[in-house]
């Protein structure tokens, strides 16, 4: 949570702490039935219309019908708030498994909510802290700088004693909203089982391991409400850049600290995407953008261990006094605040990115969806051929382009192109692993933070050198790569002509089989269309043998209208189990 001043919240009305906690049976019911009004339509127009020959009536309005999707559940995640704002923004960025109509409308989501009475946010912290608020601070402000879905922030100044231990006065403290714990928990108990719904649907299923999802942002979510794992956090990434004068971190106040309460120095300075506040300051925006983005890669392929979050509000430039009398030094430094999301770049994920970048470099598509199935982005069943052939499209298109060229490309190619490979992504069961998906965030920020600072920003120029470095480490150089990718190529060249001669005797004997999955898929659709056909037929002639004989025989009629229900209910609904 930032801890810059927010003049916007203050002229909010308080929430009382008894609107904040709610009923939360009331609160799981309106989740469930949102969601259950939405399955019922998804079950509808992506799986019963499909299955009965209706797609395209289907498709038709199926853009207009996800963004309506949307900006209702941002609807709903406003009114509700708590957890719920969380979930929209998890899924703005899940564009691994989300269609962009979804992610394009929640991607606006902005985590701002009434603060707290003041009241309950005193007796909270009294309850963490074991002590008044008039002896743990010598002032505390009773207006919050920032209000959140899960806490808000508060500025004070320490008591006597605690500032001389710790060196500094002046602190924010950041209290959890009372009652969120168990608002977290209904929120986590109706999504668990949302996705056990979604988990039977097959076209869900075949795409995105919802269990897995729900318990990613689960872990998440738990681990921002628990301030003792953010101030760990602070700590840590602070060692990471001890004597870097490039980089502030604030200090932890331990003794004024819980699970509940987070007390740090008040680091507060101008924010990084305020242009107009630097250059007043003699700063440079364009410089700020330049180390910006090297503090943020050195995380990221350098100590492994990095700011997930590193949005304008969560970033400061600080002035540093006298440094005009310094000409060696920096006249400023980036100050990070709010350390409750961070990533880590473990040794199988650098693994996997190196070999990434290796087949980007050697523009081999099946190395490629070789290198993003070691990462975990494919699900174990996952179909590569239809992703291999886009990636060599891909290569064919862009793959001979240096930076410098692709951003002269007309920029409605990069789209067309965009919508072509997207659909074909969206497709295939793609579901990025949490640790993968924070360095997505990380750099999409970064990049964001950057191009608003420098117009001519481009990010992947600035990458560019940590990448050579992620090569040319002791377990992945590119010697090593090249000698291994020629070990390889050496390998299927021996093994080769005798692979012929197997395969011409296979020929001979009539023992060859073509693995076509694409065809057969098609041909079990066409195989399920004409049974259902078949029953539509039957249904037909039952119905209106029924309709001559009813004036005659009025049983005999009744009964053949009665039974043509069977074939009308499997022409309706036949095979549909089975996939679209």
């Amino acid at each position: 949570m930032p801890s810059a001043p927010a003049t916007r919240e203050r002229s909010i009305p308080e929430a009382p702490a008894t609107a904040q906690s709610g009923d939360t049976r009331a609160r799981y019911r309106r989740i469930m039935r949102f969601a259950l009004r939405y399955l019922v339509q998804t079950w509808w127009f992506e799986i019963l219309l499909p299955g009965v020959g209706l797609a395209r009536v289907a498709e038709r309005g199926r853009a207009a019908r996800l963004t309506r999707i949307a900006q209702r559940f941002h609807k709903l995640a406003v009114e509700l708030g708590g957890l719920m704002i969380k979930v929209g923004q998890f899924l703005s960025s899940r564009l691994d498994v989300l269609p962009p109509e979804i992610t394009t409308e929640l991607a606006g989501l902005q985590d701002e909510v009434p603060p707290a009475s003041f009241a309950s946010i005193r007796q909270l912290a009294e309850a963490e802290l074991g002590v008044p608020l008039d002896q743990a601070f010598s002032s505390f402000d009773e207006s919050p700088v920032a209000a959140a879905s899960l806490g808000q922030a508060h500025r004070a100044r320490l008591a006597a004693l605690d500032a001389a231990d710790s060196g500094f006065e002046q602190v924010v403290v950041k209290v959890q909203r009372p009652g969120i714990q168990a608002i977290v928990d209904v929120d986590l108990s109706a999504l668990r089982r949302v996705a056990g719904w979604l988990s039977h649907l097959r076209i869900v299923s075949d795409h995105v391991d919802t269990r897995a999802l729900v318990a990613e942002f689960a872990k998440t979510s738990l681990e921002e409400i628990d301030y003792l794992h953010e101030a760990t956090g602070a700590e840590r990434f602070g060692e990471m850049f001890v004597g870097d004068q490039r980089v502030a971190v604030p200090e932890v106040v331990w003794e004024r600290t819980s699970r509940r309460v987070l007390t740090l120095s008040d680091v507060t300075a101008i924010k990084i995407n305020d242009v107009d506040g630097l250059r007043a300051a003699g700063i440079d925006p364009t410089e700020v953008a330049s180390v910006f983005a090297e503090v943020m890669f050195e995380q990221l392929f350098g100590n492994g261990y990095f700011h997930a979050d590193p949005h304008p509000g969560n970033i400061f430039v600080t002035p540093i006094a006298g440094a005009s009398g310094d000409p060696g030094g920096p006249a400023w430094r980036l100050t990070f605040v709010d350390f409750g999301m961070m990533g880590e770049v473990t040794d199988e994920l650098r693994d996997g990115l190196r070999n990434l970048l290796v087949a980007v470099a050697a523009r081999d598509g099946r190395r490629l969806v070789e290198s993003i199935q070691d990462v975990g982005i494919l699900l174990p069943t996952t179909d590569t051929a239809e992703l291999e052939r886009a990636m060599s499209q891909l290569f064919d298109r862009f793959g001979g382009m240096g930076f410098a060229q692709l951003r002269k490309v007309d920029q409605r190619e990069f789209r067309d192109f965009g919508k072509e490979f997207g659909a074909v992504v969206r497709s295939l069961p793609l579901q990025l692993p949490e640790n993968f998906l924070l360095v997505i965030r990380s750099m999409s920020l970064t990049s964001g933070v950057c191009s608003s600072l420098d117009p001519e920003f481009n990010v992947w120029d600035a990458i560019e050198p940590y990448a050579s470095r992620l090569l040319r480490e002791q377990s992945g150089n590119v010697i090593a790569s090249v000698a291994k990718e020629a070990v390889s190529i050496a390998g299927i060249a021996v093994r080769l002509p005798g692979r012929i001669d197997a395969l011409i005797t296979r020929i001979n004997e009539g023992t060859v089989t073509v693995a076509t999955p694409a065809i057969d898929r098609r041909l079990s659709r066409l195989e399920r269309l004409v049974r259902r056909a078949v029953g539509a037929v039957l249904f037909a002639g039952l119905l209106i043998g029924g309709v001559l004989l009813l004036p005659h025989v009025l049983p005999l009629g009744i009964v053949l209208m009665c039974v043509s229900a069977l074939p009308l209910g499997y022409a309706v609904v036949g095979g549909v189990g089975r996939g679209r």
